[in-house]
């Protein structure tokens, strides 16, 4: 397999699909520019060999071609003064074969979102009257799909995939262009790399004790991952809403908290499973609750078995608290996807946090620690400590496929992996 580092990009157009779908205001302006800053070793790394690159991304979900609220144009600036050079920009990802050509060693251009096309997504728009006629067009609809990304592969003489948040889709750009595209042309980028080596940590490359932490609110979001870990970790904690739905399938009163009433034999399930292949399975046995939904409730502790009507849990109680540091402790391996609690209520943050520093002082003490999934960084953020874990993954849906066993499109496009 070719590699970026291996690759002498030098009089080489190079066209990489980067996940630049950053948040915007009301005015255009970005909000937060983790995703451009994670794609620029890459583009720097070519640009630097004396190639030239052409960027290519998505924005959003537009419906229509064009969609300016979608428009790529408005982070142009942006991504210039990030990677140090003027940035064309391709008002048409399709009618840049001009723009592309002309491309100098050192210069950068950006098309505009290819999602504009519903090819990039092989989705067809607009209504249709059956399931039938919208899988009529659907099917006709991918030989037009890899025009489209024989096209996009026309303007560049090699393929760069460095959009980990995109892997598990297989659009045009993040798989199928690399059909076009020989073995020594086409990698992953730097971000790619170190997103599939951090997997493969803590998926193939594990060192014991590995304690995994499922959060969140439902149970059936994470099912395909839990069971997939339940041969791989020796600690397994399961908290956030989803607890309150094992607590009432043991017979537990939980009041007004979260629950899958459709999912409570699943649950009994997984605690038959973790016992039968000897796994520590950390359910909690106390909670925060409230009385409303909302930072200045009142609050009680209770017992997850017993929380009164008109209560709700929303957060890790003590005992809980000190459950979750003890199976984290000398952990060598960790992955934390989800909260324990509603963290974005501050009064209901701190079994979060309690996570959160565990993890901290056991990679402090050489354990290799991946935090993935929105709400997970966003808490890992939130209590400043981004620094004190060892990898903060870029996807979400992307590294949940894989953490489940799934073979990523955007990866296997390159590798071969099937």
């Amino acid at each position: 397999m070719q590699t970026i580092d291996n690759y002498n990009f030098a009089g080489k157009k190079a066209i990489v699909r980067v996940d630049f779908n950053v948040p915007l205001d009301e005015n255009g302006k970005i909000t937060d520019d983790t995703r451009i800053r994670g794609a620029l070793p890459t583009l720097k790394k070519i640009l630097a060999d004396g190639g030239s690159v052409i960027i290519m991304s998505h924005m959003g979900k537009p419906k229509k071609n064009p969609d300016m609220k979608f428009s790529l144009s408005q982070i142009v600036d942006a991504v210039s003064e990030r990677l140090g050079v003027p940035v064309k920009f391709a008002p048409d990802c399709m009618k840049a074969d001009e723009a592309a050509a002309n491309l100098k060693s050192g210069e950068a251009l950006l098309l505009e979102n290819l999602r504009f096309y519903a090819e990039e997504e092989g989705k067809p728009r607009g209504e249709f009257a059956s399931d039938e006629e919208k899988a009529a067009a659907k099917a006709a609809l991918k030989p037009v799909q890899k025009e489209f990304a024989k096209h996009l592969a026309s303007y560049a003489d090699c393929y760069v995939n460095d959009a980990f948040g995109t892997a598990h889709r297989k659009h045009a750009s993040t798989a199928i262009i690399a059909d076009y595209f020989d073995t020594d042309n086409k990698m992953l980028g730097y971000l790619m790399e170190k997103e599939v080596k951090a997997v493969d940590s803590v998926m193939k490359d594990i060192k014991r004790p590995f304690t995994a932490i499922m959060g969140g609110s439902k149970v059936s979001t994470k099912i395909g991952i839990i069971e997939n870990l339940m041969d791989k970790v020796d600690n397994l904690i399961l908290c956030g809403g989803m607890a309150f739905t094992f607590a009432k399938a043991q017979g537990g009163k939980i009041g007004n908290s979260l629950v899958e009433d459709d999912k409570l034999d699943l649950a009994l399930e997984i605690i038959a499973k973790a016992k039968e292949k000897g796994v520590n399975l950390v359910l909690g046995s106390d909670c925060i609750a409230g009385n409303n939904f909302a930072n200045d409730t009142e609050t009680k502790v209770c017992s997850d078995f017993d929380i009164p009507e008109g209560w709700m849990g929303l957060d890790a109680g003590p005992d809980t608290r000190e459950d979750f540091k003890k199976a984290i402790k000398g952990a060598k391996t960790i992955l934390w996807n989800g909260p324990a609690g509603v963290f974005e209520f501050d009064n209901f943050a701190a079994g979060s946090k309690v996570i959160a520093e565990a993890i901290a002082e056991a990679t402090a003490e050489g354990a290799f620690s991946l935090i993935g999934g929105g709400d997970s960084v966003a808490c890992i953020n939130k209590f400043g400590m981004a620094d004190k874990v060892s990898y903060i993954s870029t996807g979400g849906g992307a590294l949940l496929e894989a953490i489940e066993g799934k073979v990523l499109p955007g990866v296997a496009a390159i590798t071969g992996e099937k």
